[in-house]
């Protein structure tokens, strides 16, 4: 077994005055208690000491044991035919599943049988079409283990973070319970089953989860499983045992939540609120003490702590104590400061018998809205969406994640969660939104924002649909999913803002239904996390307005692709007048040699027909193409690839900036995808194999925290016109700049300088958008295709401060709008 995690705290009691001699790296450490303590029953025990001059109280206290891996075995078998065979009851010291296929945990089915050569790879080809009757079976998972340890006086229990979607689970042949809901995590106690035992024999366990068919309807399982469909993904259900299986002895009383909510106070001080979920499992009362800690995790600070006495009934029951942090350090998104975090433990002691230990990491941050100056409160809108954090307003630069990495949880990695957030970072993002067509992730995944100081807005569970059926149970099911959501994810500093639904009105047949079960979701969900809340999203159309909400809520920029040729894109997006932009989106083919891996090589050039099966719609990308070039780039397998990513990158790098000009009076924006989740001809800037296409640069460019850019009315313009055009710098920054220079320069399609000018820019407030100067030249005369523009902010040493650049066209404006 894995011992838990060290935890510490001087267990001695000191009276004001006093001073405890500590242990560790600097043993002539001396602390001061900051509170005069007469008995420990009349209340916590605070105490300061040294990061590692501390007791350990993990030891003995709590052991873990990881399940994960590819040591499992799985079977198929038809719907009912397991139990009928006995399957639940194979013997634990047989060996009978030997035999079976081999799986891995987390994972899902799919990907165990490619592994193990039953199916074909569903990403290539049309292959996943024949792999569908994989869904209509259900899939025995088995999982051998031995203990050795002696579990007297202990309590086992064995937990699943997540299965997806039902399942069955029995140990040693007695059945533990069934659960259904794919993002709630639920545990059984073993302790009465599990068989402990020196002798070799004596000691095998054997674990067996039976994985229902999955739904195949989404309106049944709404909130509690991630649709499954939608244009950019194919044919099958996805199901599996995606998190990890633990099994987790304690003690008699064991620690089931720590929450800790920090309160910033006006000297700057912060007070930590410990809201402990604990329960005794025992028929009698017992008197525990209870040691905990808080320490800087990803800085130097000094180890706070506190000790308390606590009497526990039988049952569960939440206990609350404070703990003042003097000088704190708050948690910043990576562009306004340090993602600052602090790691707290908690152990549960009975005299010297330890029972249990938990630690949780978590930031001190204040998360508030305010209005968007320029839309009416209850005339144009129903809610402020301008975020501050820590009183600083916070323009959000974001993306929809459109993950996770894989929609088989078995082909992906922690890893690829990293790199992935880390490209978003590096392409100048400092949110990224999880919309509800996909589940809440992963601890790791709010862990990594937590450290790069990457926000996430995030619909909390995935309610993609407006007709749910009518009935309490059902409905209270959903919220009791979120509710285990929210919980599990709200000690994350970086989780900032929480929604309830995705376009649930645009599909509603009940406006009123729907909006009453939104504000019921989003009342419940607030009672257990302090984070602001929004029912739907964008809440701008038809049924939206029935429903009483206001016609600038928000919008989903969408309308550009799905009425592809009816406007030209500046056009389109000039016309936007939003406070916020949830979804911006366009598409793209991925690179050749990622296509090369999931495309036929005989269908690679001309298309064939696994193009359209992987969502590419070839006349829509034509005329993005021809918006974007004047011409439809078909030429090679090369060329028209290019196109794409060029063209999508064009697409988002100008509607950004329009967006961004338009600060404050809009204060965020979230591209539609960074990724998506299997290989596909859509909307991600980052393949299924985590390469960035071309586009991707164009968003780094356009997400640059400060900004100088260029706003001109049309793309194409004649030999004979004055160019025209507006020089803007948007800074999302908390810092001014002086005495800049901006080198401005047009070129020809050869490259040829047609214009060249440096204005001097004396001053750049911290979070501004301005306009700085105009430019109007009568340059284009010998152009005959393209012209270029590019921009150059620079401080006084020269040091480029924002680089930009823009390729335009020469053409009739006029005649491209009507084309």
């Amino acid at each position: 077994m894995v011992t838990g995690n060290t935890f510490g705290v001087s267990n001695r009691i000191a009276s004001f005055g006093t001073h405890l001699t500590l242990r560790g790296r600097n043993k002539n450490a001396r602390v001061r208690t900051v509170f005069k303590i007469a008995f420990i029953l009349l209340g916590p025990v605070w105490l300061l000491g040294q990061p590692e001059s501390v007791k350990e109280l993990s030891e003995g206290s709590q052991s873990v044991r990881d399940f994960s891996g590819y040591t499992w075995k799985m079977k198929k078998m038809y719907p009912g035919q397991g139990v009928k065979e006995g399957l639940h009851q194979l013997p634990p010291e047989d060996i009978e599943t030997l035999v079976w296929n081999p799986a891995r945990v987390p994972g899902d089915v799919y990907t165990d049988l490619w592994k193990a050569g039953v199916i074909e790879d569903p990403y290539f080809g049309r292959n996943s079409a024949k792999a569908q009757w994989v869904m209509y079976d259900e899939w025995w998972y088995a999982y051998q283990f031995s203990v050795r340890d002696d579990l007297s006086g202990k309590v086992v229990r064995i937990g699943f973070d997540a299965v997806d979607y039902a399942c069955d689970v029995w140990l040693n042949g007695h059945f533990l319970g069934r659960h259904e809901g794919a993002f709630s995590p639920f545990s059984f106690d073993v302790t009465e089953y599990i068989r402990s035992s020196k002798e070799t024999l004596a000691s095998r366990n054997m674990l067996m989860v039976k994985l229902d068919p999955p739904p195949q309807v989404n309106a049944r399982v709404a909130g509690k499983k991630a649709p499954w469909f939608g244009d950019y993904w194919r044919d099958l259900v996805p199901f599996g045992i995606w998190q990890p299986v633990r099994m987790v002895t304690t003690g008699t009383c064991r620690i089931t939540d720590l929450f800790l909510k920090p309160a910033i106070n006006q000297d700057g001080s912060v007070t930590v609120s410990f809201e402990l979920e604990v329960e005794n499992t025992t028929d009698f009362a017992k008197e525990m003490r209870v040691i905990a800690s808080v320490q800087g995790k990803n800085f130097e600070s000094e180890l706070l702590g506190l000790e308390f006495s606590q009497v526990l009934k039988p049952g569960k029951q939440l206990i609350k104590k404070e703990l003042r942090i003097p000088e704190a350090r708050l948690w910043w998104p990576w562009d306004l400061g340090e993602p600052n975090l602090y790691l707290a433990k908690v152990a549960l002691k009975d005299g010297e018998e330890q029972h249990d230990f938990k630690e949780e990491t978590f930031g001190i941050r204040e998360v508030t809205m305010a209005w968007n100056p320029g839309f009416e409160p209850g005339v144009d809108v129903s809610f402020p969406r301008t975020t501050l954090i820590n009183g600083k307003r916070y323009f959000i630069r974001s993306a929809c994640w459109g993950g996770p990495p894989d929609i088989f949880f078995g082909r992906t990695s922690v890893d690829e969660y990293r790199k992935l957030i880390r490209m978003a970072k590096e392409a100048n993002m400092n949110n990224i939104r999880i919309f509800g067509w996909h589940p809440p992730e992963i601890r790791e995944f709010y862990d990594i924002c937590d450290e790069m100081g990457i926000t996430v807005w995030q619909d909390v569970v995935p309610l993609g649909t407006g007709n749910l059926p009518n009935d309490e149970a059902f409905l209270d099911g959903i919220i009791d999913e979120a509710v285990q959501v929210i919980k599990a994810r709200r000690n994350h500093p970086s989780l900032i803002m929480i929604e309830g639904g995705e376009e649930m009105f645009l599909r509603s047949a009940d406006a009123l239904f729907t909006r009453n079960f939104l504000e019921k979701l989003g009342h419940t969900l607030q009672q257990y996390v302090n984070l602001p809340y929004v029912p739907d999203s964008p809440l701008t159309c038809e049924t939206s307005q029935k429903a009483g909400y206001k016609p600038k809520e928000a919008v989903h920029a969408l309308k550009y692709f799905y009425s592809m040729g009816h406007a030209l894109m500046e056009d389109w997006y000039g016309k936007l007048d939003y406070p916020i932009v949830p979804e911006l989106a366009i598409t793209s083919v991925p690179n050749v040699e990622s296509l090369k891996k999931f495309i036929p090589e005989e269908e690679l050039w001309p298309p064939g027909l696994s193009w359209g099966y992987h969502w590419a719609d070839l006349d829509f990308l034509r005329m993005q193409h021809w918006d974007t070039f004047g011409d439809e780039k078909t030429g090679s397998l090369e060329e028209f690839v290019n196109a794409t990513q060029d063209a999508q990158g064009t697409i988002f790098q100008l509607s950004v900036e329009h967006f961004r000009r338009a600060k404050p009076r809009t204060s965020g924006i979230a591209l539609c995808h960074l990724i998506t989740y299997w290989p596909d001809m859509k909307w991600g800037i980052i393949d299924n194999y985590q390469v960035a296409k071309r586009s991707y640069d164009f968003v780094k460019t356009a997400y640059q925290p400060l900004l100088v850019n260029l706003q001109f009315d049309k793309r194409r313009w004649k030999n004979n016109e004055a160019f025209k055009g507006e020089l803007w710098i948007v800074n999302d920054l908390y810092e001014s700049f002086e005495d800049c220079l901006l080198d401005v320069r047009i070129t020809d399609d050869e490259d040829h300088e047609l214009f060249r000018n440096e204005l001097a820019v004396e001053s750049i407030a911290p979070d501004s958008s301005r306009k700085i100067a105009v430019i109007e030249e009568t340059i284009l005369g010998s152009v005959s295709q393209y012209f270029h523009v590019y921009l150059a902010l620079k401080d006084q040493s020269g040091t480029e401060l924002s680089l930009n650049r823009y390729e335009l066209l020469i053409g009739d404006q006029e005649t491209a709008s009507v084309r």
